[in-house]
């Protein structure tokens, strides 16, 4: 097949996803597929030849990209472009994406996982990989997430759905308990959240917060172990236990060498392993995703799950969580990426019959 590995884009995760694309993409040219990595924001700016010919480009124009320990500066990739019109997309990249038997979404975050893109190749008629536009918006935004699992019964920490500013902060420092969790509504790897244990701490999280918007939630801190299941079509993989380095699973401990410890499978109980993984099917399926997606878990001391989040478009590099579950089952990392591509082209021609 011709495939389009969609990467980078303007998401704080932009520099975990071209990681992730570079994987991917050379993953399914091992299989013998004609993969070609893109990046969505900066497209094919270098490229003046034919479209079509692009995805005979030597190794998949992919290039060796890593993760540095900090985020990645979105104002300047902004003016590293040419094109600086208001667009998040590049040069041809939906007409390359027209020319592709299927486009894989290593998307991570904003334009990526919260359907926008999504709905762009459903315009298009484009399959692509994962879920649809209306689950992948629902499963982005932190609060219509947790509304579903209050509603499907699925455990969770108490939690406020709060947009403020600056003027507000005082009033709510007064208002919310400590120790907390506070996020903003559409982030991931970590990015935009802050544990505070004290007043004080809470103050200056809602402060640093307000440097990516104005819509929150604050959740009951609950203290345990750090766990995810990953689904993959009708079924839960083994579960991965995360150890942070430091004092909880940030940015840094994601993607850098020797910031955490991962386990997989997770040394738990057979009961607690399974629990995890019918919640997170239940809402995979409540939210309407298709073909796979993660779900992140705490395990209290009692060996009670609370549901976190669900990511619908996982890390995907050759050493992320959903590959070490799928290796654990004897699926190797390019098994898994040409599964993800096959099922989704099942899924995509399900919802157009």
């Amino acid at each position: 097949m011709k495939i389009v590995v969609l990467a980078g884009g303007l998401s704080t995760e932009r520099n975990v996803s071209l990681v992730s694309g570079t994987g991917v993409c050379r993953a399914l040219r091992e299989k013998g597929h004609k993969a070609v990595l893109v990046d969505m924001f900066l497209g094919l700016e270098d490229y003046e030849g034919d479209l079509a010919s692009v995805f005979d480009a030597p190794d998949g124009r992919c290039s060796d990209v890593h993760v540095s320990g900090t985020e990645p500066d979105l104002t300047a990739v902004r003016r590293s472009r040419r094109d600086q019109s208001p667009s998040k997309l590049g040069k041809n990249v939906l007409e390359l994406c027209a020319l592709a038997d299927l486009v894989f979404l290593a998307l991570h975050g904003e334009c990526g996982e919260d359907g926008r893109i999504q709905a762009a190749l459903d315009l298009l008629g484009v399959p692509y990989t994962g879920s649809g536009y209306l689950g992948s918006g629902m499963a982005m935004d932190k609060a219509v997430t947790k509304r579903f699992m209050d509603a499907e019964g699925i455990p969770t920490a108490p939690w406020r759905e709060v947009r403020y500013s600056r003027e507000d902060i005082p009033r709510l420092t007064e208002e919310l308990e400590v120790p907390c969790a506070v996020k903003i509504i559409n982030g991931g790897s970590s990015i935009g959240v802050e544990l505070p244990d004290t007043k004080e701490e809470l103050a200056a999280a809602l402060e640093k917060l307000l440097a990516y918007g104005d819509h929150i939630i604050v959740e009951k801190k609950i203290r345990g172990r750090e766990l995810t299941v990953a689904v993959l079509g009708e079924r839960y993989l083994p579960a991965v236990e995360i150890i942070p380095g430091e004092a909880y699973f940030d940015y840094v401990s994601k993607y850098q060498k020797g910031g955490a410890q991962e386990i997989c499978p997770a040394q738990i109980q057979d009961s607690v392993w399974h629990e995890m993984g019918r919640l997170a099917l239940k809402l995979h399926r409540a939210l309407g995703l298709a073909v796979y997606s993660r779900t992140d878990f705490l395990v209290d001391e009692q060996n009670r799950p609370w549901c976190l989040e669900v990511n619908t478009l996982p890390g995907m590099t050759p050493t992320s969580l959903v590959p070490k579950e799928a290796a654990a089952v004897g699926m190797s990392y390019a098994d898994l990426c040409e599964t993800v591509a096959l099922e989704s082209l099942k899924a995509r021609k399900a919802e157009r019959a």
